[in-house]
Order: C-alpha cells, then sequence, then structure tokens
C-alpha cells in the first residue's frame, strides 16, 4: 500500500509544519521543487535541500528519499525535453551511460530501501561533509573548447564509471550533479552546456529504475512527490532552455554561486 495521507493534508506522519495552513504547505513545497530543479539542472546539490526539507516536513528518511526521485524523474524528464528543443545531445554517448547507470542504480536504491533509518541519517551526514569538500577544493571550471572524448577506450570508462555514480544515485542521488559535471568535464572534454544536457538525460534514466524499486517497497509519498514535482520541473524547463541561451560564461557564474551556497548550508546547518 503506497503512504497514503492521514491528519495532516499532505503527511500522514509528524510534522513540523502540521501548524500551516494547507494550501501554504502546498505553496512552500512547490517553491522549494522551483529552486531545486532549477539548481539540479543548470549546477546540482538540488536534492540536499529537497531531501532535508521532505524530513523536516515529517517524512521518515527513507520514504522521503523515495518521494524525492518522484520530482527528480519529472524534473529530469522536463529538462531533456528543454535541452532537445534547443538541439542539444550527446547522443549515444548519453544512452551507454545511462544504461549503465541505471544498472548501478537499482543496486543503490535497493541498499537505501532496506538501510536502517539512524544509519541512513549518519550516511548523509558523512555525504553532506564529502559534497561540501569537493565543492570547496574541486578544481576550475576549463572553458577552453576541446575535442570531445565520447568513443573507445573512453566511452569504455565512462560506462564503468557511471554505474559506481549510479549506485550512489540510487542510494541516495544529493550532489551527484556536481560529480557528473566534473567527470564529464575533465573526463570527456564536454563543454557545460552539453556536459548539462548528459547530466539530466543520466539521472533521468537511473532515476527511473530507483523510483520503481522505492514504489515496490512501498517507501513512496505520491501527493507530497507529484506536489514538489510541479515546482521541480518548471524550474528545470526555465533553466535548461536559459543555460543554452546564456552558454558556459552564466553556468560557471552559477555553479561559483551555488557551491558558496550549498558550501556555506553544508557547514553551518543540520538537518
Amino acid at each position: 500500500m503506497m503512504h497514503s495521507l492521514g491528519h495532516s493534508p499532505l503527511l500522514k506522519y509528524s510534522s513540523y509544519l502540521c501548524f500551516m495552513d494547507p494550501l501554504l504547505q502546498y505553496l512552500l513545497l512547490v517553491l522549494i521543487g522551483f529552486v531545486v530543479g532549477f539548481i539540479n539542472t543548470i549546477a546540482g546539490g538540488g536534492s540536499l535541500l529537497s531531501l532535508p526539507f521532505l524530513i523536516f516536513m515529517g517524512l521518515p528518511p527513507a520514504v522521503a528519499n523515495g518521494t524525492n526521485r518522484v520530482a527528480i524523474v519529472i524534473q529530469t524528464f522536463m529538462a531533456t525535453m528543454g535541452f532537445r528543443s534547443k538541439g542539444v545531445s550527446t547522443f549515444p554517448f548519453n544512452t551507454y551511460i545511462g544504461i549503465s547507470a541505471l544498472l548501478g542504480a537499482l543496486i543503490g536504491a535497493k541498499i537505501a530501501v532496506h538501510i536502517d533509518e539512524g544509519l541512513f541519517n549518519k550516511v548523509l551526514a558523512i555525504i553532506m561533509l564529502v559534497v561540501m569538500l569537493i565543492i570547496i577544493f574541486k578544481p576550475d571550471i576549463d572553458l577552453a573548447e576541446k575535442a570531445e572524448r565520447l568513443t573507445g577506450r573512453y566511452l569504455w570508462q565512462g560506462i564503468i564509471v557511471f554505474f559506481f555514480l549510479g549506485i550512489y544515485g540510487g542510494f541516495i542521488n544529493a550532489g551527484i550533479g556536481f560529480l557528473i559535471i566534473l567527470y564529464l568535464h575533465y573526463a570527456h572534454h564536454i563543454n557545460l552546456v552539453r556536459t548539462n544536457a548528459t547530466k539530466v538525460f543520466v539521472v533521468l534514466i537511473y532515476s527511473v529504475a530507483a523510483l520503481i524499486v522505492f514504489i515496490l517497497n512501498d517507501k513512496v509519498n505520491f501527493k507530497v512527490g507529484l506536489i514538489l514535482a510541479i515546482g521541480n520541473a518548471s524550474g528545470a524547463w526555465i533553466s535548461s532552455r536559459l543555460s543554452v541561451k546564456k552558454g558556459d560564461g552564466f553556468i560557471r557564474k552559477f555553479l561559483i554561486i551555488m557551491i558558496a551556497a550549498l558550501a556555506i548550508k553544508l557547514w553551518f546547518f543540520q538537518i
């Protein structure tokens, strides 16, 4: 049975937002979703905002993790369509690494639905610290145009790397956007616009697989997920088209802003 609604219009769990008017809860979810969708599409790290927020609302960690995938699937679908509408794609490279990530995500999601809640929170805290270190010490983004490396041994390298990224993405997904951007940009010499287009397509593929695992294990609150997805999808569509229009320079500036903001959040604020 899917997680249903209880005394609160949104959640059957104890929620810190239960005192709020139902309409305000809906609007807050959509607003959070819009910000997350915009951030995830043009940079990464949005789940470091949405996942703690869903837990704060009262969802158990595993259910918050599964519910967040509903919004991510719709968000990445809209972002992929946005990039396609601008003619940006790395097909068939994105499909090969996407399938590899899907296989990894099945393993990661299976771990996520069975992990102890206390252990999950500790793992999430560690991951947030690791992401903070990556954000602080990451190398500068090189905007110089280089020949892309998408075939031969580089393709096989990507397939292997994305299998493990898929495990991580299936497990928690938080911060994976930064990892994908850095890897594709430096290992495969893909510019930032095409990197983002590849990233959202790959995340779409493996997120569908992860979501199915969470659904089969009754770890999804669909009402919360779909309301959140309204915001995610809107933010993703706008940011995908904006990033193509503005180019790599805009993405780099946005990455710097997001890196600074997330570093502050990860350093000073806990779930």
